[in-house]
């Protein structure tokens, strides 16, 4: 490349003196002056006396608002409480909304020729999956599972499914896990169906991305107890109404992955397609997709543990199986029945997750050599290595239905529920009260809701409405944009405006209180999984097992143990969100640069002060991101908590599912997607702030 010279043109004003120069120029008295010219306009005077840094732009503002109302909040007290007047009651356009469906389901076109044959077929689909598990009986399906997953992963996750299988049957749960597993096949498909052709639309065109953005937070933040109902006035009680609110939970997920993987793919590799004269579907079908292929079986993945975390929710509205065992259970209080129930929930979560990360590992991944393989693995290898899979399941199935054993044998059976029972009587008969010193579950029980929950409580609820507001925006401000803070002011105002000012803030309470444990438990047990290889061994096989267990599972022990009020639910929250906070934490902390510990190590630095000065600052993100999930995963059973004593917004979705008011659940439900649309705007930072 040849230089080339350019003519000598004016330079402009002198340069602002460099510190060096101010210190070593010979004649300090020639600075420029600095001030601003005395034209400019009084906005511009203020931005030159503001800080350079964005954050600092955004404090002066909130010092002014908070400057104004703090005054006005002590001035004039008593001023809490949303206006009357700017709430609208919507029980009375729901009512009728709620009547109508019930009064026209029987004879209305809409129900007779859409609805009726939407039911129709998750009825017939879900009872030919279950006859197809019932034929194959428990040693078919147990071969099944283990081949296919041999087939995919290799003998270990092989004898893992296998060992899952037996577990479901050992326990004595064999039938209910089929039913259970025959709707989850049904709700799975639906879901990955479904999301897939919004994450299709979604990764295609910016506008419906846009479009379906706040629908699918809304399907995905939104209880679950609050659109049973909805489903239970169109469908009446039973699996079609489970089958469906399943697929509301689990398609978001799969539509939100897909189109991830749609917008993420390859633009030299479309771009190739295109100069080739393929067209806008061919290269959709040759490239997009196939490039998108590992977000595609991440998307299954997560329709899948979405799908089985709502197994016992849907119980509720007639979807039996292992669900039921669990509701049953907690109806009576029967921990080990809960238990019994709960572990082939988890087995199958384990066994499903297992087999869809190996199914997503080998698409696209190089072909093993055949030197390399296993010896079975070089049977079932190929097309041919699936019809093998197949008639080996068959053989395995006729053999065990001649032998007449279709289903588990009960002489075969483990029962475990006494003796859960008897250590957990024992655990209540000895720490529920009267423990020296420390006092009993009951009493600590007490003085977290006495200490904490209601001063909490009181203190938000006696805070003016608009002081309120101002604080939320102040914080999503800090954390983020104007934008944010907007999205978040209007969230929290619309509570009010629905007229469920007073038991949100309740619900608000309740999360915040144990949102703190729960940061506090696992930063502590992060730390230390983070500095112990040994103890993060130790630790996943419990974590693993804490996050996969359904919700309903963690209500019955602190019940047991705490009793019935808001402090089991808040204890339930936080034990349910604990793991997720340990991992995201852990993960943060580990994956510091090696290299900055090592130079702060070689200066002198203390484990300690490593933690203080380098890892915490470093794993910044992560911190925040576990603060997130923390929030989001107590909501969610802070919510459920409302079954055991909650009350708050949790008591008014499930009152209203009770009662088949839909004004009441759909309304508790709109404020909590509200609630927890301001929590996430206030403790996620926005990328661009």
């Amino acid at each position: 490349m040849t230089a080339t010279t350019t003519p000598v043109r004016d330079q402009g004003p002198p340069r602002p003196p460099l510190a060096s120069d101010e210190a070593t120029g010979p004649d300090r008295s020639r600075r420029p002056d600095r001030r601003p010219p005395a034209a400019a306009s009084p906005g511009a005077r203020l931005r030159a006396l503001l800080p350079a840094h964005r954050a600092g732009r955004r404090v002066l503002p909130l010092a002014v608002v908070a400057v104004v109302l703090v005054p006005v909040a002590i001035l004039l007290p008593g001023a809490a409480g949303w206006p009357g007047s700017l709430a609208v009651d919507l029980s009375g356009p729901l009512g009728r909304a709620g009547d109508w469906i019930i009064d026209n389901r029987d004879h209305h076109p809409l129900f007779l020729y859409f609805f009726g044959h939407v039911s129709n077929a998750v009825v017939v689909s879900v009872r030919a999956v279950y006859v197809v598990l019932l034929a194959a009986g428990w040693a078919g399906v147990t071969a099944l599972a283990g081949l296919v997953a041999l087939r995919l992963a290799g003998v270990r996750l092989a004898l893992t499914c296998v060992a899952a299988f037996a577990a479901c049957g050992l326990l004595g749960m064999w039938v209910p896990t089929m039913q259970t597993l025959a709707l989850m096949v049904v709700a799975v498909a639906a879901s990955v169906v479904l999301g897939a052709l919004l994450g299709l639309a979604a990764g295609m065109s910016d506008r419906a991305d846009r479009a379906l953005r706040p629908v699918l937070d809304t399907m995905q933040v939104l209880p679950a107890f609050a659109y049973l109902l909805p489903m239970v006035l169109v469908f009446g009680i039973g699996v079609p109404a489970a089958v469906l609110a399943t697929v509301v939970y689990a398609a978001p997920p799969m539509a939100r992955l897909t189109a991830l993987g749609l917008r993420e793919a390859d633009a030299g590799v479309l771009e190739a397609a295109a100069s080739l004269g393929a067209t806008g579907r061919q290269r959709l079908l040759t490239a997009r997709i196939p490039l998108a292929r590992r977000q595609l079986m991440l998307g299954v993945n997560q329709a899948v543990m979405m799908a089985l975390s709502m197994a016992v929710i849907a119980s509720v509205i007639g979807a039996g199986g292992l669900g039921d065992r669990v509701y049953q259970a907690l109806a009576s209080v029967d921990v080990g029945a809960a238990l019994a129930a709960g572990i082939p929930i988890v087995l199958l979560a384990v066994v499903l997750d297992r087999t869809a990360d190996a199914a997503g590992d080998r698409l696209g991944a190089a072909p093993v050599p055949a030197s390399e393989r296993h010896p079975l693995g070089r049977v079932f290898t190929g097309w041919y290595g699936w019809l093998l899979t197949l008639l080996a399941a068959v053989a395995v199935a006729a053999v065990g239905r001649m032998a007449g054993s279709s289903l588990w044998p009960g002489s075969w059976a483990v029962p475990i529920a006494e003796p859960v029972n008897r250590a957990v009587a024992w655990m209540t008969d000895h720490l529920y009260s009267g423990v020296p010193v420390v006092g009993g579950t009951a009493d600590w029980a007490a003085r977290f809701t006495g200490w904490v929950l209601d001063p909490l409580r009181s203190g938000l609820q006696a805070t003016p409405w608009w002081l309120l507001l101002a604080l939320v925006g102040a914080l999503a401000l800090l954390v983020g944009t104007w934008r944010t803070a907007r999205t978040a002011v209007l969230a929290l105002a619309a509570i009010g405006v629905l007229g469920v000012w007073e038991p949100s803030l309740d619900t608000l309470s309740q999360v915040l209180a144990a949102v703190a444990v729960t940061l506090v438990l696992g930063f502590a047990v992060a730390i230390g999984a983070a500095r112990s290889a040994r103890a993060q061994r130790l630790l996943r096989p419990v974590l693993d097992v804490c996050q996969t267990m359904p919700q309903f599972v963690y209500l019955i022990p602190v019940v047991a143990l705490f009793g019935v009020g808001r402090a089991p639910a808040a204890a339930a929250a936080v034990v349910y969100a604990l793991p997720a906070v340990v991992r995201i934490t852990t993960e943060g902390l580990r994956g510091v640069d090696p290299a900055a510990l090592e130079s702060t190590r070689s200066l002198g630095a203390t484990g300690t002060q490593q933690l203080r000065h380098v890892q915490l600052p470093l794993a910044r993100p992560a911190l925040l991101l576990a603060v997130n999930q923390a929030v989001v995963l107590v909501l969610a059973v802070v919510i459920i908590g409302g079954l055991v004593g909650g009350g708050a917004l949790g008591y008014d979705v499930v009152l209203g599912l009770a009662q088949g008011d839909l004004a009441t659940g759909l309304v508790a439900g709109a404020a909590i997607v509200c609630l927890g649309l301001v929590l996430d705007r206030v403790t996620q930072p926005a990328k661009e702030a």
